[in-house]
């Protein structure tokens, strides 16, 4: 197989790995080094499989290097050692680092550093203070230029010889650090995104984009609308929605638009750049409103928006942000809607960051922004408007693309549309899985706060209110999160920070809307401890 330089470095965990594993065991130590004997099924399964802690270098499916790692005694070299123990430098805790191998292909690539990163992770979160190994006498020179020090006679046979070593927590420190914190970067030309928007987009969803176009006044464009605004709706249990061609922007302005539409006045909630905007939104369409605005990522209090609901007259509907992307907040929808079911208010919602990226129900909501990007992960440029109600007929100076109720009247095609675009969000939507999508993308985040935390950079905000999609993280004094940015996005690390409300802040923003686990995002986590 050719190299795709897309190296993924991961603790084995699939039977497939594990699989190619005892394949790649008999290669190197069967075939190459004559350790052991030959077999028919050639496959190599090692005496300490069960209590082996495995780490692998992937390239796509194939397994191309590995690394075991095991604290159980004996060791493989007290097999091979009479005396090991007073051979070693003072310790606390000891592990023994084992089947070394790489495939012939990727031995002058980043694939042993790599493996040494994961394992050295690994063992000093275990708490391991040393790592003895038995290195093969080729490779010597190199496992002693990152700090291993040789000890012992040389033990195995003439034809597989190894020489005892270990590493210190110190030498660790001292001389590998460094080096394996640099294998820790994408490599060259290989970018990672953790932008908000735009999102990685999957192979099926760009051939439906590349789909022919056809009309959207076409029988056969029509049938696609309406399974694709099904889909949504199932999704986020809605009765209906509207797809326009623009942003989120768009799908808020018609929001307001219907606002304006209700008698009364509103109440527009904010503690974030994304609920301030939602205020801009009413100033501009002229709505009767109040606000209730508080610190950036601070939580809503229920007694606070009751005691505002009380000062505002002839209160009608609320309007709030879900997932608030600026701060990592996720607002508690559920206690607004029994706010509003209690008081007979109309809720609204901009669901735009959270609609793909946690759970959403709109039951009872009476309108929801949503865009075809972010976390549904189709390309941008559609907006979602979410319906449950029966829409007003409009004012007469209403603009047209504004006029929610045209979409309905028009079986939600009243202008012009892409219908590449709308193939590639039916094809987007098709293929999301809801319970598997938010499970991992649950786990992972909380992965990498646990990591963020480690480092000394917490996410702004922790606890049941914190959107697992995003982490804001603050910047201690002195240390400039355009220069952090900026350096990121030289090593390939594609994040916000550019936002003029980020830079106020001196804040960076890691977004998981799309596909992301350990093993990609342990980089980041290498890159955000070196120096700026």
């Amino acid at each position: 197989m050719s190299h795709t330089g897309q190296l993924v470095f991961r603790r084995a965990t699939e039977a497939g790995e594990f699989d190619q594993i005892h394949g790649l065991n008999y290669e190197t130590f069967v075939e190459e080094i004559p350790q052991h004997e030959p077999n028919h099924e050639r496959r190599l399964i090692d005496r300490f499989h069960a209590e082996n802690t495995y780490f692998v270098c992937r390239d796509q499916d194939q397994v191309v290097g590995m690394l075991a790692v095991r604290a159980s005694r004996p060791f493989s070299l007290d097999d091979k050692l009479d005396n090991l123990d007073p051979l070693l430098p003072p310790h606390r805790s000891v592990c023994e680092l084992r089947l070394l191998a790489v495939r012939k292909a990727w031995r002058n690539t980043r694939v042993f550093h790599g493996l040494m990163a994961a394992a050295s992770r690994w063992g000093l979160e275990a708490g391991h203070d040393l790592a003895v190994i038995s290195g093969t006498l080729r490779q010597q020179r190199l496992y002693e230029h990152l700090g291993f020090t040789p000890f012992g006679p040389v033990v195995g046979s003439a034809t597989a010889p190894y020489q005892p070593m270990y590493l210190t927590l110190a030498a660790f420190r001292t001389h590998v650090q460094g080096a394996l914190n640099g294998a820790l970067r994408p490599p060259p030309g290989r970018k990672i995104n953790l932008l908000p928007g735009p999102v990685d987009i999957a192979p099926e969803v760009h051939e439906a984009l590349a789909a022919l176009t056809i009309s959207h006044r076409s029988a056969e464009f029509l049938d696609l609308h309406r399974r694709t605004r099904a889909a949504l709706a199932r999704l986020v249990r809605a009765r209906d929605c509207a797809i326009v061609l623009g942003s989120g922007t768009l799908a808020n302005d018609m929001v307001a638009a219907q606002l304006a539409l209700l008698p009364g006045r509103g109440l527009v909630l904010a503690n974030g750049e994304f609920g301030e905007r939602l205020i801009d939104h009413a100033t501009r369409m002229r709505l009767p409103f109040e606000s209730l605005v508080l610190p950036w990522g601070e939580a809503f209090d229920p007694a606070a928006i009751r005691r505002r609901l009380d000062e505002t007259r002839d209160c009608s509907w609320v309007w709030a942000v879900h997932a608030e992307t600026s701060t990592g907040m996720l607002n508690d929808t559920a206690m607004l809607g029994q706010l509003c079911r209690e008081r007979g208010l109309r809720l609204s919602l901009d669901c735009i960051s959270a609609i793909g990226a946690t759970p959403v129900d709109l039951t009872g909501v009476h309108l929801a922004s949503g865009v075809s990007g972010k976390g549904l992960g189709g390309f941008t440029g559609l907006g979602l408007v979410f319906h449950n109600d029966e829409l007003p007929p409009p004012r007469p100076d209403l603009p047209r693309y504004l006029d929610l109720r045209s979409y309905a009247a028009h079986d939600g095609v009243p202008y012009s549309t892409s219908s590449n675009l709308i193939n590639a969000l039916y094809a987007a939507v098709t293929r999301f899985d809801p319970a598997t999508r938010f499970r991992q993308l649950g786990e992972v985040s909380a992965w990498l706060r646990a990591e963020l935390g480690r480092i000394g950079l917490p996410p702004l905000v922790s606890g049941p209110q914190a959107f697992p999609a995003v982490l804001t993280i603050p910047l201690p004094a002195g240390r400039s999160s355009r220069q952090l940015g900026e350096r990121l996005l030289d090593e390939g690390f594609l994040l916000s920070f550019e936002s003029g409300y980020l830079l106020a802040h001196n804040w960076i923003q890691v977004c998981l809307m799309r596909e992301a686990s350990p093993e990609l995002l342990e980089p980041l986590v290498a890159a955000l401890v070196r120096p700026d």
